[in-house]
């Protein structure tokens, strides 16, 4: 069947949610969350990294400390230890513990609900903010990573060229009803089906909309 251009959007979202891919452990793990501190932290673990590393780093990371409070204490060496072997683990542990101690002495033990606010933190960008506002408060935010970037532009959705310009295009043409379950979605259809190289499109649920864009 030749690939089509359609690309109706509440169709395919409805036919990931049925699809009911899969998630990886780390996945999984974020979606629970429900505090916006966690998400944040566990998030920075993440860049750079494959979720079977990210999963059981911060697995390791929970049990020293689970707030602000309590991770601003730990040591950078111990916190270090605990979280490798995660991309630039001793970089993120002296961020982590700094942005600890920033929300914990300078607002209050809150993380900010904003992202101009979130972007402040030290290495903290629009993915990982966005992903704080939507799993994390529940906020409309658009988490674009290389997944969501990709499957999008495969699909022939939008033609933008990295993963900034994907969200702001999303901003103004993917409705707002998706926006925070758009990353989970994609995220998970990526690591399953829609991968950067040969893309399984025989047992894709949502091929007949896909424009197929390489």
């Amino acid at each position: 069947m030749p690939a089509k251009t359609d690309c109706n959007i509440d169709i395919i979202v409805a036919k990931l949610k049925e699809a009911k891919q899969p998630m990886s452990n780390f996945v999984h793990l974020m979606d629970s969350f429900n505090d916006p501190y966690l998400v944040l932290i566990s998030c920075i673990l993440s860049l750079r990294t494959n979720d079977k590393t990210t999963y059981p780093a911060t697995l390791r990371m929970l049990k020293l400390a689970k707030t602000p409070k309590e991770m601003k204490n730990v040591g950078v060496k111990e916190l270090a230890e605990a979280i490798y072997p995660v991309g630039f683990y001793e970089n993120k542990a002296k961020q982590i513990i700094e942005l600890s101690r920033i929300i914990d002495e300078e607002l209050g033990g809150k993380v900010p609900d904003e992202i101009e606010d979130l972007i402040k933190f030290n290495g903290v960008g629009r993915k990982t903010a966005n992903l704080v506002l939507s799993r994390g408060f529940n906020k409309p935010a658009i988490c674009v990573d290389v997944h969501v970037h990709r499957i999008f532009n495969r699909l022939g959705y939008i033609k933008t060229k990295n993963p900034e310009e994907t969200e702001f295009a999303l901003r103004e043409k993917l409705p707002v009803k998706h926006w925070i379950d758009i990353n989970t979605l994609l995220v998970t259809h990526g690591q399953n089906v829609c991968k950067p190289i040969k893309p399984n499109c025989t047992a894709c649920p949502i091929s007949d909309y896909c424009a197929k864009i390489i």
